[in-house]
């Protein structure tokens, strides 16, 4: 059994974005028309490959009708399940 690898931050928000894309049944094509955001650059944050800057995001929050606050609150809810995951995992380990 293989030890959790650190979450980065950049990981849990394109997660985050991508499952409330899914849960609004949105495209990739509909939130980067809304976002004014390159349906590539889109997709690249929804991978985890690029960090996206507080203006991007902005215009992320906004295509989905939330404001950043929330969708921060969103990432920070992920990291703190992946974190609890983690220490889970570590304790059956050691046990």
């Amino acid at each position: 059994m293989s030890s959790p690898r650190t979450v980065l931050l950049r990981e849990a928000m394109g997660d985050t974005i991508r499952d409330l894309r899914l849960q609004y049944g949105r495209t990739l094509r509909d939130v980067s028309a809304d976002a004014q955001v390159s349906l590539g650059y889109l997709s690249e944050i929804e991978r985890g490959q690029k960090e996206a800057s507080s203006e991007v995001l902005a215009s992320i929050a906004e295509a989905f009708d939330m404001s950043v606050g929330e969708l921060l609150s969103e990432v920070s809810s992920r990291m703190r399940a992946y974190e609890t995951e983690a220490v889970v995992f570590l304790h059956r380990l050691a046990a």
